[in-house]
């Protein structure tokens, strides 16, 4: 991915060296697996997280220990960011509204969000009470090595991924999903959760499509490696990988085959109009 000489983003804060306490969690081990399974790349935690911290008290933080400073990788996040930024003000603009940029937290082990406390292992998540995406650049390491889905343009992908939350709050998706939600079994509310991921990865697809149009982002092989990190999570492939068995009706997140194809979707005609998952009776 042709990143270097690309702007970077003024909404990034780091927050790395920042001691945070984990809260007194009264919903027990299960509230918290939960939260990881619901936040795992991409999920909003809040349901789950508002919870936990309904029930314990609020976490301290401390000044940095020893804050991140201008590293490559946080460089290139910011980037990437600044990349989306662009790319969504003008979609935004092209349909008559205003497209309010998110910001990006970077974070070492803990943060603390409006959604509630959060821990690295969660993976990264979008937290729409703050508009806030948030990262552990820690998980690229485990993105390359547990994941087995190297390469600049899947970490890119990951974010593009977290932004297209945001683009669905402000088109008003998050909110109407949750009342949704509220009004189904859990079946029903894991299906609609499956939706939601899913236009999240068109979505990160057309911005890659666009960007690559009027930036010229994109190397030789940055495709192949997004399309590989949509497919090493895939909720069949990891929960086959924990537990040796897959359960469809607990997806989150839609299998290995369906965030391929609906990122591929994006990428392939950078129209989010075509990004309309809740319309598509097959996945």
């Amino acid at each position: 991915m042709r990143w270097q000489l690309g702007r970077r983003s003024t909404n990034v804060e780091d927050r790395r060296g920042m001691g945070v306490s984990a809260p007194v969690v009264g919903g027990g081990i299960g509230a918290i697996l939960l939260s990881l399974l619901v936040a795992f790349l991409g999920g909003d935690p809040s349901i789950v997280l508002e919870q936990i911290n309904q029930q314990s008290d609020r976490p301290t933080t401390s000044a940095p220990r020893n804050p991140g400073g201008n590293d490559q990788m946080a460089d290139f996040v910011s980037v990437v960011l600044a990349d989306t930024e662009d790319t969504w003000r003008e979609v935004f603009r092209q349909n008559g509204s205003t497209y309010t940029e998110p910001k990006l937290v970077i974070y070492s082990d803990a943060v603390q969000s409006a959604c509630g406390f959060a821990r690295s292992a969660m993976g990264p998540f979008y937290c729409p009470r703050d508009q806030t995406v948030y990262i552990d650049l820690s998980f690229y390491r485990d993105l390359k090595t547990k994941f087995q889905a190297p390469g600049d343009f899947a970490q890119a992908y990951v974010i593009a991924h977290e932004v297209g939350h945001h683009v669905q709050n402000e088109l008003g998706i998050l909110d109407k999903v949750r009342r949704l939600q509220t009004q189904v079994d859990k079946v029903e509310a894991n299906q609609l959760q499956v939706r939601v991921e899913l236009q999240a990865d068109c979505f990160a697809g057309v911005w890659a499509n666009r960007a690559q149009r009027s930036r010229k982002i994109l190397e030789e092989g940055d495709i192949e490696e997004a399309l590989n990190a949509a497919s090493s999570i895939g909720d069949d492939r990891l929960q086959a990988r924990a537990r040796g068995y897959v359960v469809p009706e607990t997806f989150t997140h839609g299998s290995s085959a369906q965030r391929v194809r609906w990122f591929r979707r994006g990428i392939q005609t950078g129209d989010p109009q075509q990004c309309n998952t809740f319309a598509t009776p097959n996945l």
